[in-house]
């Protein structure tokens, strides 16, 4: 039965009355609530709803004959094809739908492990146009295949097409051309890395984009004449290569190295020759006088050399980049019976080879600078003093007595 009680059409939205043997394929302009004695009592069929084929004969046991039906104007669309219509703009690679819209919500999920990217100015605007919406996950965040990344839906059960239209051309309009160094054709014809270190790579992003991490193959070198003499005991590999190995890589070899610029050099260049496509420092990084190893990086030819990031922990940082005239051979070398993913060589092809220097607090802090600067570094995005002092706000470590990271503001 029908409960007495079902409710009128909103003031505002303009409806008409159908029968119900005619009502296939119209939207429900009012809840319909059902009554089954000591069973169920609640609502049946939610304003709304689109009706089925299927749905003309319980109408009809609950008593209706005739319903009010939405009249929807051909400037207008109904909750969920607007939903649908946005998820889709707003999705860039990566990323895919989770089934269909309900009450003109939609949940855009990662289609692979990766780094989240959101284009913050253009989810902005987008949000700003009032009868759409969408809410993210933060920027730069670690997800997981098939996490839900972000939630869209249409806010009145009507939108007008101007707003939907609108709100497709922003999300459009992030999305943009990359070259990343080399393609897929290239590879295809069996290029070697040399040659395919010069050709382009073009690749669309979006408003939401999940980025693929490839698996770095790292060199470590850990400096101080106090852990190469013996007279501290290392606690930074076991640290270093647990972080690298949740990423899916390898670690290729660790040294130790006293604080001379010229042996930590040499350390480097043997862990080139081995096939690293990341080298890590750890220490050194202070302005003591002994504290040498940025200098080492230096001469070892590395260029856009940033010293210095706006996170605790973390200040004394450093990044840079070994150019592709450094590097080529180390990346022959490395790409020989790797079986490294296409999309993972074109990373590491355009961002050249990537040099972290990482300061003593990586020994004493769960979680510092590190790890939020290597999802981004895998990920192929060039960092530089800009990066690092964006991350300035939020870039304070809370220290909590219970480390809960990444489920806490720090890097956010």
């Amino acid at each position: 039965m029908c409960d007495i009680h079902d409710s009128e059409p909103d003031a505002g939205i303009s409806s008409k009355t159908v029968r119900v043997t005619e009502a296939v394929g119209t939207v429900l302009a009012h809840d319909i609530t059902e009554i089954r004695p000591g069973e169920f009592k609640g609502r049946a069929f939610k304003k709304g709803h689109i009706i089925r084929e299927e749905d003309v004969r319980h109408l009809q046991r609950l008593g209706k004959e005739h319903l009010f039906v939405l009249n929807v104007a051909e400037d207008e669309m109904h909750e969920n094809d607007a939903a649908h219509a946005i998820a889709k703009a707003l999705m860039g690679n990566g990323v895919n739908i989770q089934g269909e819209p309900t009450e003109g919500k939609i949940n855009i999920v990662a289609d692979k492990d990766g780094l989240l990217k959101i284009n913050r100015e253009a989810l902005f605007a987008f949000n700003m146009l009032g009868d759409v919406m969408c809410a993210t996950l933060h920027d730069n965040s670690f997800v997981k295949k098939d996490q839900v990344v972000a939630g869209a839906r249409a806010i009145p059960l009507v939108v007008k097409r101007a707003v939907v239209d609108d709100a497709v051309m922003i999300a459009e309009k992030a999305r943009k051309v990359e070259r990343r160094g080399h393609s897929a054709e290239g590879i295809a014809q069996n290029q070697t890395p040399s040659a395919l270190l010069h050709a382009p790579c073009e690749s669309a992003s979006g408003l939401i984009e999940v980025k693929e991490l490839r698996k770095p193959k790292a060199g470590i070198v850990i400096t101080g004449n106090e852990v190469y003499h013996g007279r501290v005991q290392d606690a930074f590999a076991p640290i270093i290569a647990k972080k690298i190995e949740a990423c899916g890589g390898k670690i290729v070899g660790t040294y130790y190295a006293p604080d001379d610029v010229t042996f930590i050099e040499e350390r480097l260049r043997e862990l080139l020759k081995a096939g690293a496509d990341l080298l890590i420092t750890t220490g050194g990084m202070s302005v003591d006088p002994d504290d040498v190893t940025r200098f080492a990086i230096r001469n070892l030819g590395a260029t856009d050399l940033t010293y210095g990031s706006a996170v605790l922990p973390g200040a004394m940082f450093l990044v840079g980049y070994l150019g592709i005239e450094h590097s080529a051979e180390s990346i022959e070398h490395s790409a020989k019976g790797m079986g490294q993913e296409p999309s993972a060589l074109c990373t590491l092809h355009s961002a050249a080879i990537p040099i972290l220097g990482i300061p003593a607090c990586g020994m004493y802090h769960k979680v510092t600078i590190f790890d939020l600067i290597l999802p981004r570094i895998l990920a192929g995005e060039r960092i530089g003093r800009k990066e690092l002092a964006e991350l300035g706000h939020g870039g304070l470590c809370l220290n909590c007595k219970e480390c809960r990271y990444p489920v806490c503001p720090f890097g956010k």
